[in-house]
């Protein structure tokens, strides 16, 4: 990636030195399903996150970033590797039965665990995988030196752990059964892990994945009686729903307050967001946007974003760049002196941490493949471009455009009334789907792929 001489400064600014004592940590806090609206630093909600509101008010508030997929695993495969969630063979959900799922992590495209391995990183991954149950793709052989979490895809309950009778919970390999509340779980065995960080002089990059407030929405009993007794009005499915974000956010706040206490949090570059936008039916917000999770409207896309890292970010700092998730992939290999890959699809957000500019122009492309009688095993595309955005919300549907600077609501749709537009989008769209179409996304019996 070319800066310019002005942007080259403000990067040297920000980060005076690559010398090993100063690489900075890396913590990524991956919510699950967590609505736009259900985060109230972005307005006023009846659903309360100050922690997560401190956070951005610690550093840097994005309320122009989207994640790469309305679901989960695409979301997350395109997070840990930089690149579009079909290039690396993960356009749909990777499910625990093999006829419903859409698939399969490509063995050879390496993770940020592998590339920040080579800086001399340790890496580990706590909570939610979803990218695979089995090897070659456990946490452990792509990329992360510690796993402690859970390989499936959602909870039957929070309280069990199980998945359809199963359990996918790991400490690595070893199968294990923690008790109580997932989110409590996930939240203790993270700071257990940055008090056993801050014995060593190693840097870390720790991925951090909540499976909340993703459904089933059950959240501790204490949590929902308080929320009820503040707002007595709300209906019961959107009680549930504040109780269980802000449960979460409540540990995320005691997460936070372990880094500050074992001294890692001023050389922790701390991020947090969300795979996709609320679901609706579970009385999640997505406030203003339009729609939720499943769907190209940018309720399935848009997600709260933000940055801290005491005295590089400057606190209270705000940035209206409209990116994706996994540009956090390039901007975490070039803060650690690595120099990301020329294959990424990514783009390194450096240079808007110290209040520059990414001109780099791009497509934000969003792909989802999926099963039953209403997908049919199809895939469905969106591409913005610009102010623009052609989309489908089902394989079945017809396209729509949208001018996302006059209508961010997205309720006036263009199709026929600019004819150069579509074009240009509905091309590049094809060539985004051909070049996805290059990595298998079912598992194979004899498969060498590598895209280095």
């Amino acid at each position: 990636m070319k800066f310019t001489s002005v942007i080259l400064s403000s990067l040297f600014m920000l980060v005076p030195s690559f010398a090993a004592e100063s690489k900075p940590n890396f913590l990524i806090i991956f919510a699950d399903d967590l609505g736009y609206g259900d985060v109230s630093t972005y307005h006023p909600s009846d659903c309360h996150t100050p922690n997560i509101d401190k956070l951005a008010a610690e550093g840097m508030l994005f309320p122009n970033m989207r994640a790469n997929c309305t679901v989960c695993s695409p979301s997350r495969a395109a997070l840990l590797t930089g690149r579009f969630p079909d290039r690396v063979g993960v356009p749909g959900v990777i499910r625990t039965k093999p006829e419903d799922s859409w698939g399969y992590l490509a063995p050879g495209i390496p993770t940020i665990g592998n590339e920040l391995k080579k800086a001399g990183y340790h890496t580990a991954v706590i909570g939610k995988w979803h990218l695979g149950l089995e090897s070659p793709n456990t946490p452990n052989e792509r990329g992360f030196e510690f796993f402690h979490g859970f390989l499936g895809d959602m909870m039957d309950s929070y309280i069990t752990h199980l998945r359809q009778g199963h359990n996918y919970m790991r400490r690595n390999a070893e199968v294990i059964d923690p008790q109580g509340h997932a989110t409590d779980i996930f939240a203790d065995w993270a700071k257990d892990y940055f008090r056993e960080r801050a014995k060593e002089k190693q840097p870390f990059f720790l991925y951090l994945a909540f499976n909340a407030p993703h459904f089933p929405i059950e959240p501790p009993a204490d949590w929902l009686a308080k929320v009820k007794a503040r707002a007595p009005q709300l209906e019961e499915k959107r009680a549930l729903n504040v109780a269980l974000v802000e449960h979460l956010d409540d540990r995320v706040g005691q997460v936070l307050a372990v880094l500050k206490e074992v001294g890692l949090d001023e050389n922790t570059f701390v991020a947090f967001s969300s795979d996709n936008g609320g679901s609706l039916p579970h009385s999640q917000n997505n406030d203003p946007w339009r729609d939720g999770k499943t769907s190209h409207y940018d309720g399935g896309l848009r997600v709260p974003f933000m940055v801290r890292w005491p005295g590089h970010i400057k606190a209270g700092s705000r940035c209206e760049y409209a990116g994706l998730n996994f540009d956090l992939f390039p901007t975490f290999l070039e803060l650690a002196g690595l120099k990301p890959s020329e294959n990424l699809d990514a783009i390194s957000l450096v240079p808007v941490l110290n209040c520059g500019t990414i001109d780099t122009p791009r497509d934000l492309y969003f792909v989802r493949r999926e099963g039953g009688s209403a997908y049919g095993g199809k895939s469905y595309e969106a591409i913005i471009r610009g102010d623009w955005k052609l989309m489908q919300n089902t394989p079945y549907s017809p396209l729509e455009l949208y001018n996302l600077k006059n209508d961010p609501q997205e309720k006036n749709d263009l199709m026929g009334k600019a004819p150069k537009v579509f074009k240009e989008l509905s091309d590049a769209m094809r060539r985004h789907v051909q070049t996805g179409g290059s990595t298998p996304w079912q598992k194979l019996d004899v498969r060498e792929h590598d895209h280095e």
